[in-house]
């Protein structure tokens, strides 16, 4: 049987273990499984390894992305210069890190708003919007990065809200946090929301619920919002196709 998973906590409704479990029956794919392993911390992922041998992949969500990376044994280049990993490969006990979200994002960004993609702010600094970050950069969108503690090349949701402006001057949201994620649909991000007009555009990474808070809020003022549901799906073919490499 080869086995693959997920590792992160808490794991609770899982896209992954759906979407390659409905991949697996849907495409007749026999002797393949996949698996969650919620760990409460990443000092538990090699014992999972170890007591596991016939794992071939897994993948990486919050919060493990950055802290994942000290426990493999290569990281593919782009990983890098990322700085996380989202999807490892396992041959023969060798364990090699990739970043596959970068892969998803960035294809359903241009798929989503084609070559015209204005200045962005990136909610979070987590694992996840160091793909985002990379993306963008490489496809040449300024943009400016969004926390709750101020840092180089960093401001804070504080000074956002003293600035409201900077939601003209960066009209697309990109959140890369799991506020609102299910069930604690009423989490948003700490924004001047009476500053969103029908020029804002929001990428929720988000996708349980299909319409998060955030989403609401923008289209509610005209503009326009996608979720995070094509990039995840994006990320777990390249994913797939790296596992079977």
């Amino acid at each position: 049987m080869r086995k693959f998973g997920l590792i992160g906590y808490p794991l609770g409704h899982s896209f992954s273990k759906k979407y390659f479990t409905a991949k697996f029956e849907g495409e007749k794919i026999a002797d393949c499984q996949f698996d969650l392993y919620e760990i409460p911390q990443i000092g538990d992922f090699p014992k999972v390894v170890q007591q596991n041998p016939e794992l071939e992949g897994m993948a990486v969500t919050i919060p493990y992305k950055e802290q994942v990376m000290a426990y493999l044994d290569e990281l593919d280049p782009a990983c890098q210069a990322i700085g996380a990993v989202n999807c490892i490969q396992i041959r023969k006990g060798k364990k090699k890190g990739f970043n596959t979200d970068y892969i998803g994002f960035k294809h359903s960004l241009q798929a989503w708003l084609g070559d015209q993609i204005p200045s962005a702010l990136v909610l979070g600094t987590g694992g996840a919007s160091k793909a985002v970050k990379k993306a963008l950069e490489d496809l040449g969108v300024n943009f400016l990065s969004v926390s709750r503690s101020e840092s180089q090349g960093v401001i804070t949701y504080e000074q956002l809200r003293l600035q409201p402006q900077l939601l003209s001057d960066f009209p697309l949201l990109i959140n890369t946090t799991p506020l609102g994620t299910f069930p604690k649909v009423e989490g948003i991000p700490d924004l001047p929301l009476d500053h969103l007009t029908s020029a804002n555009l929001v990428y929720d990474l988000v996708y349980n619920p299909p319409v998060t808070r955030l989403m609401k809020e923008c289209l509610d003022r005209g503009g326009k919002a996608k979720n995070g549901q094509d990039m995840l799906e994006l990320q777990a073919e390249a994913a797939w196709k790296i596992w079977n490499s």
